[in-house]
């Protein structure tokens, strides 16, 4: 579904299933800050829309102009005034704390701007072996402190555009609620978040599964409770707000639950509506009245009926007031925003209108009578009662609303928001975007107002592949949902793109490759049977087609392309390794298994490799067939290949003993280093001078981070310091191949983040592999943070072995050949230097000879 991730990479759903859940009942905070203002040394790779689910958006009811808006796996964003959002928890989500970017309730202290809550956490089944958390900032997310949970939270399960699930008592700082999902129940902390506790005469906890018989447990967890909503206008009990509202994800016995006695008891309101889920509950306090919207499903997806509904809290009489009925009524209700300097005055959201378009109704009376944002002329025209601009995203435009004219007002709307201090502003979260404008009250006279693309600085983009084309294209980034973006150069990287990859535009797109020696030649994968999923570019990535080679029950996995562009080898997630030559079909290829890692020789076509468990494979004849190359001595598990993006036959390896090199085409290997241990991709880019810094996610002395080496790994820099990506085995990583040390990384939630950095540690040069090296001392450093891009280092220290190993190369330097366009001779070139039949070896420049 287009706009949203659902599920951890396959790395990570490895790396969760060994972890335990601890079972504490209250622990304090745990005092650990990240400065949002660090974030400035890494920057974000622009795409100005978002790109994924938004399930809240937050306005601080005494504040102007404070709100914040909580994404499922990107973090938390805060919105400036010129509409544009900073990200404020890119420090809490270092590798170990990895689920932190998951947030499934947004709080603020109704009585101090600057105080924020979060729920934090990723999922309640396996996929996330840690319990949740809940987050306080006392500086508007500048920093924040966490209180552990006993259970587990779920920022991106069913459900999490109900809520809000967190809530501050508006007379009492120190009170603060939350609805638990998966039974717990409703906790309170009584010292501003820094101890909870579960309030036993809460009794309900949830009767709704989604799907019960999910055996994964994403759908089969309870959905337990949904919102906490005061009553500003009740009285004070011992100085805390009387009257309390909980909702309950139970369509059997009764979803929301009422407190007139500060919390010590609960009871069922009476006459309340059955059947449904509640979504939103709003407070209007000058009408004392309490706004709802119902479901028949949890959402975000779902939802083919539902209601709206009004509860008076004086006389505790509940009114329908539903927009629509009969065969108009083929949806859900999630959004709900109140208008509070105008009571009577809100709006509604289809949770999900699938087709022809998201709807939107507007009240002036309390919900007595109801205008929409479009209707029905003559079918199947429509009268839109709006206008629609994407210029933060012109990308949004061109790959969706021109493609199909269907849902250009979103889909997924649970979030839906009036500013409190302005009538005119409102603003609500779809699966793609937020959006939003200046000009609500327009509805109500001329009917016609203006929506834009409102998401400027959020980032919320699942990566799947990362690549920087030597001599091309500056960065291709393949993304889930959103199919993948072209960058051509350093300077488009904080420029929006006018268009994703399309032509074919796959949902998601799951690899991205490029021709060594033809580097304008690009290849993709994506991610649904049904089509073609193979698209290539002999642009650069500007524009795309389909390869007709590829079957339409192919998908998934990844790509890589021949050095020449003549040869796609695809390791699929459904039908094994697969090859083609010269765009006609793809057969299937014998010697490998399964899902293997794969990667081409970018200077010589011939080659091809491959990794599996912990046996590396070769294939000198174009893909054709695979046989076990160089032994990774040490290594139980390959975990990532990469070439050498102008050297033939040098081959890098990283698996959980540190990364291997071959400088033979994969006949032999050495240790590299082992200064890094467990380390995941790793990716060459340009350094000083005609040197290439090598960049690694691994563990090492500054914990599991990204290190860089200037000198083909005999020393080492910590490049990220306290910046977050996440599960660092589930991160993407290019180095540049144009811009010397630039360094990307991809992340499995946040985008793509980008630095030029600086390295200690000297210059790189190509280490053979049949060379002696003795033990080292390595200078490992940790970085410091400043308002640059360039990172500053300051250095320590750990010893290092580096073992050693005799190379025997099965492929003679001398007697191998290699075809047309191949690299055949050049400084530090070590490959094959005779060209095939028909062509000579001809000198290109001091570095670089091709057979011609």
């Amino acid at each position: 579904m287009q706009g949203e991730t659902t599920s951890p990479t396959t790395k990570q759903q490895s790396r969760l299933a060994s972890a335990t859940m601890r079972a504490l009942h209250a622990l304090p905070l745990l005092l650990t800050a990240a400065p949002i203002e660090a974030a400035s040394s890494w920057t974000s790779v622009h795409t100005g829309g978002g790109g994924g689910f938004i399930p809240s958006i937050v306005f601080h009811p005494k504040a102007k102009g404070v709100a914040y808006a909580r994404a499922d796996i990107g973090g938390m964003y805060k919105l400036n005034s010129d509409d544009s959002w900073t990200p404020i928890s890119d420090g809490i989500a270092q590798d170990a704390s990895w689920h932190n970017w998951g947030t499934d309730a947004l709080a603020l202290d109704p009585q101090n701007a600057n105080v924020v809550y979060a729920a934090l956490g990723l999922y309640t089944n396996s996929w996330d072996p840690n319990n949740g958390c809940i987050a306080k900032s006392t500086n508007q997310g500048s920093t924040w402190t966490f209180s552990n949970l006993t259970f587990k939270v779920g920022g991106n399960m069913p459900g999490r555009g109900t809520g809000e699930r967190l809530a501050v008592d508006p007379a009492n700082s120190n009170i603060i609620y939350f609805g638990a999902r998966s039974g717990h129940g409703l906790w309170k902390s009584t010292d501003g978040g820094v101890t909870f506790s579960n309030v036993t005469s809460f009794s309900n906890t949830g009767t709704y599964r989604e799907d019960p018989s999910d055996t994964t447990g994403y759908q089969s967890d309870l959905m337990g409770l949904l919102f906490v909503t005061f009553d500003s206008t009740s009285s004070t009990i011992n100085g805390a707000t009387s009257r309390i509202f909980v909702g309950v994800a139970d369509n059997v016995t009764a979803s929301v639950y009422e407190s007139t006695d500060a919390g010590s008891t609960w009871s069922p309101l009476t006459g309340q509506p059955g059947a449904f889920l509640p979504h939103k509950c709003k407070l209007q306090p000058t009408e004392k009245a309490l706004y709802l919207t119902y479901s028949n499903g949890i959402g975000p997806y779902d939802g083919t009926d539902g209601a709206v509904w009004r509860y008076d809290l004086t006389t505790s009489a509940w009114t329908n007031i539903t927009p629509v009925s009969g065969s108009n009524l083929y949806f859900g209700f999630g959004g709900l925003g109140v208008d509070m300097l105008k009571p009577g005055h809100l709006v509604v959201a289809t949770l999900n209108s699938w087709w022809p378009n998201a709807q939107i109704f507007r009240s002036n009376n309390s919900g007595l009578t109801w205008s929409p944002l479009w209707e029905w002329a003559s079918y199947p025209s429509t009268n839109n009662y709006y206008g629609l601009s994407t210029s933060n995203a012109p990308w949004i435009a061109t790959s969706f609303w021109d493609v199909t004219n269907n849902e250009p007002l979103g889909w997924m709307v649970e979030s839906l928001e009036i500013d409190p201090f302005d009538s005119n502003h409102w603003l609500y979260g779809t699966g793609l975007t937020i959006m939003g404008g200046h000009d609500l009250t327009n509805w109500d006279t001329v009917h016609n107002v203006s929506i834009a693309t409102l998401a400027n600085g959020i980032e919320e983009m699942a990566v799947t592949g990362l690549v920087s084309v030597p001599g091309g294209s500056e960065l291709l980034v393949a993304v889930g949902d959103d199919s993948g973006f072209t960058y051509l150069s350093s300077s488009n990287l904080g420029t929006a793109p006018s268009t994703n990859w399309m032509s074919p535009e796959f949902t998601s797109s799951t690899s991205v490759d490029y021709a060594g020696l033809a580097v304008a030649d690009v290849v993709r994968s994506g991610n649904a049977a049904g089509t073609q999923q193979i698209g290539v570019s002999s642009n650069g990535g500007s524009t795309w087609s389909i390869d007709y080679g590829s079957s339409t029950t192919a998908y998934g996995g990844t790509v890589a392309y021949s050095a020449s562009g003549d040869t796609v080898l695809w390791s699929t997630a459904s039908q094994g390794v697969l090859r083609s030559q010269y765009t006609n079909s793809f057969a299937s290829i014998s010697g490998l298994p399964a899902t293997a890692l794969i990667a081409s020789d970018k200077q010589n076509d011939s080659y091809f490799y491959a990794g599996y468990a912990s046996t590396f494979y070769v294939s000198s004849n174009n893909g054709q067939t695979f046989a076990a190359g160089g032994s990774l001595s040490g290594a139980s598990q390959i975990n990532y290949v990469v070439v050498h993006p102008t050297i033939a036959g040098q081959v890098y390896v990283s698996t959980d003993a540190g990364i291997y090199l071959s400088t033979n085409f994969g006949s032999s290997f050495a240790l590299l280093t082992s200064a890094l241990k467990n380390v995941y991709e790793i990716a060459l880019g340009v350094g000083s001078g005609s040197t290439w810094n090598l960049y690694a996610f691994g563990t090492g002395s500054a914990g599991s981070k990204l290190y860089g080496s200037a000198n083909n790994g005999n020393t080492w820099t910590d490049l990220q310091g306290t910046q977050s990506f996440g599960a660092i085995d589930g991160c993407k990583l290019a180095g540049s191949g144009n811009v010397a040390g630039q360094v990307y990384v991809g992340t499995n939630g946040r985008g793509v983040f980008y630095a030029k950095v600086t390295i200690t540690g000297g210059s790189t040069t190509a280490t053979s592999s049949t060379s002696t090296s003795n033990v080292k001392t390595t200078s490992i450093s940790s970085s410091t943070r400043s308002s640059s891009t360039t990172i500053t280092t300051t250095a320590t220290t750990l010893s290092t072995t580096t073992h050693s190993s005799t190379a025997t190369s099965s492929t003679s330097t001398a007697a191998c050949t290699v075809g047309q366009y191949s690299q055949c001779g050049g400084s530090s070139y070590t490959g094959c230097m005779n060209c095939a039949s028909g062509y000579t070896c001809q000198v290109q420049n001091s570095f670089y000879s091709q057979c011609l």
